[in-house]
């Protein structure tokens, strides 16, 4: 989840400026990145416990260690108490918060995957370092696979607060989703209007495929919970009007404007004003552009308004100046570089991006939702049409393969992007998911505990 916007102040007068931010989105070609995200679970080395904020082995005092590798601290105060360290700058990345504390990377935008992959390592060496000193240790997985949700600690987060109060009137798993699930993203970008809703249509038709090569989340509170990516499964739970497969994306017409009014229709959180997050949860920007916001009388929204309620929307995949590709379970080194790895293949490459959408575009609305709704608990097993999720997977991995062969953006060795792809074809070819081995270690050597998750899979 983001912190605050640094968009501009000025307040907007003319609707048509929130479609004017989608677009000033475009780029071309020559100028398109790739912005790698992704959430970790920390532990006590001890008790396997989270750490919480406060204390000399707590989440604030690792960031302030890493702080010796020249990231910035950025504070925050909440009800009038002395400004805390809840995030970190550098350049153009930054390291931040989950409510439980998770710890978020959110990458520089960069030219290749090679410098995605290196700036992942280098930062997971960097946590190692500072956590080795606090005792703490890191793991990548969908959800968290031993503590209930009373026993996650909370950051002190102005925003987090009006989420954590509000989520429980529209969902039953909005709490777990904020406190016990981590995920890894990529942010890619579009040359058009044109581009960019050829690109939301792939990438949402398949986005239940990386979910399924993606599924790592297979126990709650120490034991199987009966689905592969059990963090999938809380997003259908969470808060019906902000997240979903989005059938509008489909029709004839949709663009910019159209998914303006979307976001329009979803209701607020907050309004970030004067270092104060202002409580708004459940009312409708849509009075906001006309100055009849109770809770702030008379004023209109900003541009850093609009930008932060786009953050406030969660579909599979999201458009903000950029897609947002939001559905694989987080997990190891190399899966965090797999995930941008299989969606470059896909829409950066043109030949690719049209044998995707070959492959995607007669699926009815009702497959793209049993997609989405089986994947979680069968993941590569669940049967589409005359197979199974699988043959889509091996399809897919297969294109971007031969996307990112073309790109031929090669290391120092001469070695292709595709290199990072290996892990998915091994797990498109076996048809085993993460999950599923980590259910074969907890029924064969694990003797039926979790912990030793911690240790063999940890950072």
């Amino acid at each position: 989840m983001s912190g605050p916007s640094s968009a501009s102040d000025t307040p907007i007068t003319d609707p048509r400026e929130l479609a004017a931010v989608l677009a000033s989105g475009e780029k071309p070609r020559t100028d398109w990145r790739i912005g790698t995200e992704h959430e970790k679970f920390g532990f006590r080395l001890d008790d396997l416990r989270p750490p919480t904020f406060d204390g000399e082995r707590g989440i604030e005092a690792l960031l302030n260690g890493l702080t010796r590798f020249g990231w910035q601290p950025y504070q925050e105060s909440v009800d009038g108490q002395p400004p805390r360290t809840i995030a970190l700058t550098r350049d153009s990345a930054s390291v931040t918060l989950e409510p439980a504390g998770q710890l978020e990377l959110s990458g520089a935008p960069l030219a290749t995957l090679h410098e995605t992959c290196k700036e992942v390592g280098s930062h997971l060496r960097e946590v190692r370092e500072v956590a080795d000193e606090l005792q703490l240790g890191f793991l990548g997985m969908g959800f968290q696979p031993k503590w209930r949700r009373d026993e996650m600690p909370w950051m002190p987060k102005g925003r987090y607060r009006i989420m954590r109060d509000y989520m429980p009137k529209v969902g039953n798993l909005g709490l777990d989703m904020m406190t016990r699930t981590c995920t890894v993203q990529v942010n890619l970008d579009y040359a058009s209007e044109a581009d960019m809703v050829k690109k939301f249509r792939v990438s949402l038709a398949l986005q239940p495929i990386a979910t399924a090569l993606f599924a790592d989340s297979p126990f709650t509170e120490g034991q199987p919970n009966g689905y592969l990516s059990y963090r999938s499964h809380i997003w259908t739970d969470t808060d019906p009007d902000r997240t979903g497969m989005l059938d509008f994306v489909f029709e004839d017409g949709f663009g910019y404007e159209r998914y303006v009014d979307y976001l329009l229709d979803v209701p607020m959180y907050f309004s970030h004003r004067n270092d104060v997050y202002v409580d708004a949860s459940g009312k409708s920007f849509r009075k906001f552009l006309r100055g009849e916001l109770d809770v702030l009388p008379g004023a209109l929204p900003t541009l850093r308004d609009w930008n932060d309620h786009m953050t406030t929307a969660f579909p599979e995949v999201r458009l903000k100046k950029f897609l947002e590709m939001r559905g694989a379970d987080s997990g190891p080194w190399g899966r965090i570089c797999a995930l941008p790895a299989f969606w470059v293949g896909l829409l950066y490459d043109a030949t690719a991006l049209d044998a995707a959408w070959d492959l995607v575009k007669d699926f009815s609305m009702a497959e793209r939702h049993a997609l989405r709704d089986g994947v979680p608990k069968y993941a590569l097993r669940l049967p589409f049409r005359n197979g199974t999720v699988r043959d889509l997977a091996r399809e897919a991995v297969k294109i971007a393969v031969a996307g990112l062969q073309r790109r031929a953006m090669r290391n120092r060795d001469g070695v292709d992007e595709s290199r990072f792809l290996d892990e998915l074809i091994e797990i498109a070819e076996s048809g085993k998911t993460p999950a599923e081995r980590k259910l074969a270690l907890f029924h064969g050597e694990w003797h039926g505990s979790v912990d030793p998750v911690f240790c063999e899979f940890a950072y």
